[in-house]
């Protein structure tokens, strides 16, 4: 009898120290998903992706059509030295117009931008480089037909669940087969808050101004917030977020507002290794 009751406490001293152990795997699962999610909203984190953003343009045009987006957006981080990191990002658009907009669908000018930062960051996370335009734009009315240069710059700063931070750059063009010129800068604050179990609330506009168009103009500016999510398929990690932005300034023709979908398909080291 007294060996049965022996067996049964270890047994159940068993159970209890498995759960605690369970407990502790998945409180430092749920902690590195956090991390994980931190460092998709860095642009220039050490960590290899692939976005794919889809956005929904409603409203463009005379009557209100819809325009589709879809932005393709390799990141590839590349360590020059023990103490700087060259972040490739490649942006390419896959655009679909309306008919009152050219009604064309294919490739719009693609975007190279790299950014010099300190694998090392302090509180201040930060980078700066070029951003190249190149006229890759299968019809006249879904690119510029120019090439175009300028700088970019981001900076941002984790406190806690908090990332919050600025992308910002400007192009100019120098050359190219068009009578059109660039003048573009973009501007896209982002802020998240980070809560368990890899999810997230954020709002990441982006607004541009034209400097080409006639005064009074120029500006995109829209206002919005979106919800997000580390989901993994297997072992891949996938960053799945969801938003919507209505545009308070807008150019004649653009959208009165956006839903934007994006799915980006990380690849972390320890996977790769």
């Amino acid at each position: 009898m007294r060996k049965m009751l022996f067996v049964g406490w270890v047994l159940v001293l068993l159970w209890v120290g498995m759960g605690d152990l369970r407990a502790e795997q998945a409180a430092g699962q749920a902690h590195h998903e956090q991390e994980l999610a931190k460092k998709t909203q860095n642009p220039v984190s050490d960590l290899i992706s692939i976005p794919f953003q889809n956005n929904f343009n409603f409203g463009a045009g005379p009557d209100d059509e819809m325009q589709y987006i879809l932005n393709v957006q390799p990141v590839y981080p590349m360590g020059l030295t023990e103490n700087w990191n060259l972040i490739h990002r490649v942006i390419l658009p896959i655009i679909a117009n309306p008919s009152a907009l050219g009604g064309e669908a294919g490739l719009g000018d693609l975007q190279y931008q790299g950014f010099f930062s300190p694998s090392k960051p302090g509180k201040l996370i930060w980078g700066i480089g070029p951003i190249l335009g190149l006229p890759t734009a299968t019809d006249d009315t879904l690119g510029y037909g120019r090439w175009t240069a300028g700088p970019a710059a981001v900076a941002l700063t984790m406190r806690g669940p908090w990332v919050v931070g600025a992308l910002v750059n400007h192009q100019w063009d120098y050359a190219g087969w068009t009578d059109r010129h660039v003048s573009l800068i973009l501007i896209q604050p982002f802020i998240n808050y980070n809560l368990p179990r890899g999810w997230y609330v954020n709002s990441v506009p982006i607004m541009t101004a034209d400097w080409e168009r006639e005064s009074g103009d120029e500006w995109l500016v829209p206002l919005g917030a979106g919800v997000g999510k580390l989901q993994r398929f297997g072992r891949l990690p996938v960053n799945l977020q969801l938003g919507a932005y209505a545009n308070v300034e807008r150019p004649e023709n653009a959208p009165d507002w956006q839903l934007r979908f994006q799915a980006q398909f990380l690849f972390p080291k320890e996977m790769l290794e």
